[in-house]
């Protein structure tokens, strides 16, 4: 088994009471998508990748597998591979068996996931060293330390940029930027602008996956503070937004309720919305724009023979 090394960079002092209440007490209320990944979440997501519905993670296999010969001689060979928000890892060891890297290293925001996904890698390749990192992205980071003369390439997988808006996506490309370094690089993925029912669809599935991976969102909060959310009480919402080119995700209350959170109590309207996450969709023009101003410079592109999904790889 490959060795495993694990760096806990989760901040302790975060205050997560704060950060919800804030949302909780916003009008629209919302709360920040990196609730979804506690253990739950993370396995649902995994489910969520696999319905016929959610065709990104099939668009994204199958450009790796199409391209793979390309995008690793881009991305050069032994050196150290930092994934941001790791996963599963499936999309990874494509990368891992063409690029043989000195060094993998997953981060993520769920501990179990983070490991289980680690320990996974190290049976199917004894000789990679693994240093897995528990982060949170929406906070101040660095990159571990790591020998020096490997250039460390960075993966951004599953579209996830799509999850910040265009101010905040710029404010994460700057911090790889700077994790990466000059001369370092960054292959990362965004879905492509398409029509809205296309991609309502893929974020409202026909076996309810995706609205029981929102829903879980409030058990998660249940878990960490103390709150008494009935997630049964809400229902999931997914709509496009054609203006800010974005699908929308929501969870509407039922009934008109009260929910207690860490001492605290919040109403929740009849109908009211909670807005759990945005999924923006780019031209390639319109990422690349904010790949530029995040000190990136683009060099390649690559498609799904339907140009549903891109993988770009920039450097530093």
């Amino acid at each position: 088994m490959g060795v495993i090394r694990f760096h806990d960079f989760y901040k302790q002092s975060f205050d997560i009471r704060k950060e919800v209440f804030a949302g909780l007490r916003a009008e629209p209320k919302h709360l920040s998508p990196k609730f979804f990944y506690d253990q739950k979440g993370s396995a649902l997501f995994e489910q969520i990748t696999q319905l016929p519905e959610y065709y990104l993670t099939r668009c994204e296999l199958a450009i790796l597998e199409e391209k793979g010969d390309e995008i690793v001689a881009a991305l050069g060979t032994g050196g150290l591979l930092v994934e941001i928000g790791s996963g599963s890892g499936r999309k990874t060891r494509l990368l891992l068996d063409g690029m043989h890297p000195r060094i993998y290293m997953p981060m993520d925001i769920s501990r179990e996931f983070l490991l289980q996904s680690a320990e996974a890698l190290a049976e199917q390749i004894p000789t990679l060293e693994i240093d897995a990192v528990l982060i949170d992205f929406s906070q101040d980071w660095q990159l571990p330390t790591f020998p020096a003369g490997l250039r460390p390439v960075a993966y951004y997988s599953g579209s996830s940029i799509g999850n910040f808006d265009p101010e905040s996506a710029i404010s994460l490309l700057r911090k790889i930027q700077c994790a990466v370094a000059a001369g370092g690089g960054l292959l990362i993925a965004t879905d492509l602008q398409k029509p809205a029912d296309f991609l309502e669809a893929a974020y409202d599935d026909a076996q309810g996956v995706t609205a029981e991976f929102n829903r879980n969102i409030l058990a998660h909060i249940n878990e960490r503070l103390k709150a008494d959310f009935d997630p049964s009480a809400f229902v999931h919402k997914a709509t496009y937004n054609h203006d800010e080119g974005r699908i929308e995700m929501h969870l509407r209350s039922q009934i008109q309720q009260t929910v207690e959170v860490a001492g605290e109590r919040f109403v929740f309207r009849k109908d009211e919305l909670l807005h759990t996450e945005n999924c923006y969709k780019y031209t390639v023009e319109g990422f690349q724009e904010l790949a530029r101003a995040a000190g990136f410079t683009p060099v390649h592109t690559w498609f799904d023979t339907r140009r549903f999904f891109c993988l770009h790889y920039l450097v530093a």
